[in-house]
């Protein structure tokens, strides 16, 4: 006689501890019917880690102290990530070492203002111009102890270098001040000349994807844009104000972004630049500097409120600010090639660092902790919409003066939208048609 008999199996490895300091392990039933309450305890803990990440959001990493003026430029190094260049407004190249925090090489490169600083794409030389109307070349290696830092070759201008910035492959690199001009590192002359009966010419910078394009901001509010492969311009927009330098996206070949004197910065396709792709508000001062992150979803700006803020590369308003009470006006920011750090280079002689993600843990991660951030990471973003959650993660605390300043300008815009509203109302249909904001800054494109 056969007998059918039903017994309980187990594996030991569901329920039992690797180790004695591990946790129990306890069996879980998914079926959604046995948990009615999973979703109000899933918004109690979106609640709680959004909470959290402000609580820890402890962003300000150090400064480095050295420079006797005014920081007025940076430079990546772009071999090494620990390695950070930059000049002042008493004519110093100072090279950092960001690990130690320590001035590493002091180079008195110009009299006057250092008004751009460019490394070689293999590391081999530095490049810099400043208000002395020269070009100097230095090599990466330092000298003897004892001996004078000389630079390796020196070209005088005809007038003051605004800007330098070396191509991305090739041994070629571009400045500007009354022109821009493109030069050989072999050649004493420029290769090439464009110019468009512009003022001079404050910004160059090269795109890191279509390398032979490059794009340069001028003192009569034009954005140019040429091509190294030509002799004339490609194409030249208007802004209603100056712009003073612009950022290409290392991730989409025909995007750059524009810091402009409007408080605002304006995000661009090179293929259409008769309207912005996106208009970037917050800041209540000119814009000074701008630069992307490297996986080109993020870029982060400085401006003369005294502030820094990171914007979402497609994102209108900036999702966090960074300010401290000593902090001055901010000339120059960099966002490092690791996409961890913040630098930013301001008027009280200071170069600061900075957490891209400001409550992000810097030690290294055991698995469990590493489970959980994931998990409140992926908790704030399904609940990122709901009217606690978002209050809590959009507030921040700013100086006085932009918050005053921030309401003086919400007023302001009020004002002229009823304005506007009103005259439209009372004209006849068509005569004062709405013009969106992504065309309101640009004044016009020739081509």
């Amino acid at each position: 006689m056969n007998i059918k008999v039903k017994v309980l199996s187990r594996n030991p490895d569901d329920y039992v501890r690797e180790t004695k300091h591990d946790i129990h392990k306890l069996p879980r039933n998914y079926d959604p019917s046995l948990h009615p309450f999973e979703a109000n305890r899933e918004y109690t803990r979106a609640l709680n880690a959004t909470k959290l990440d402000r609580i820890l959001a402890k962003p300000f990493l150090g400064a480095l102290d050295g420079h006797l003026d005014s920081v007025q430029c940076m430079c990546k190094h772009p071999r090494s990530l620990s390695i950070l260049l930059s000049g002042s407004c008493d004519g110093q190249v100072k090279i950092w070492n960001l690990a130690t925090r320590k001035c590493i090489r002091t180079l008195n490169a110009h009299k006057g203002f250092v008004r751009g600083i460019t490394v070689d794409k293999q590391a081999e030389y530095i490049l810099t111009v400043g208000n002395d109307q020269t070009i100097k070349q230095w090599g990466m290696e330092q000298a003897a102890s004892g001996e004078l830092e000389e630079p390796i070759n020196t070209i005088i201008g005809k007038t003051v270098f605004t800007s330098i910035d070396h191509h991305w492959k090739d041994p070629v690199y571009a400045t500007c001040g009354q022109q821009v001009d493109l030069w050989d590192t072999d050649r004493a002359d420029p290769v090439r000349s464009f110019t468009w009966g512009t003022d001079s010419i404050q910004s160059v910078k090269f795109n890191p994807v279509e390398t032979n394009i490059l794009a340069s901001c001028t003192q009569d509010r034009h954005i140019v844009l040429y091509d190294m492969r030509e002799v004339a311009p490609l194409r030249k927009v208007t802004m209603a104000m100056r712009s003073n330098t612009v950022a290409w996206n290392p991730m989409e070949a025909f995007v750059f972004t524009a810091a402009n004197e409007d408080h605002h910065l304006y995000t661009f396709d090179m293929r259409r630049l008769d309207e912005a792709v996106c208009v970037h508000t917050d800041h209540v001062g000119a814009v000074m500097d701008v630069d992307y992150a490297p996986t080109g979803k993020e870029f982060v700006s400085g401006s003369y409120d005294k502030s820094i803020r990171i914007f979402p590369s497609m994102g209108t308003r900036s999702r966090e600010v960074y300010h401290t009470k000593r902090m001055r006006l901010v000339s120059s920011v960099k966002w490092s090639l690791d996409n961890k750090y913040i630098l930013s280079g301001s008027d009280e002689m200071n170069i600061r660092v900075w957490k891209a993600n400001a409550s992000e843990k810097l030690s290294k991660l055991d698995r469990r902790e590493e489970a959980s951030l994931l998990y409140n990471e992926r908790l704030r973003k399904k609940y990122a919409h709901h009217p606690k959650v978002r209050r809590i993660a959009r507030y921040r605390h700013v100086p006085h003066s932009i918050y005053h300043e921030t309401k003086v300008i919400r007023e302001q815009l009020e004002s002229r939208s009823r304005k506007e509203t009103n005259r439209r109302k009372n004209s006849t249909p068509g005569t004062n048609p709405k013009v969106p904001a992504k065309k309101k800054a640009i004044v016009g494109e020739v081509e």
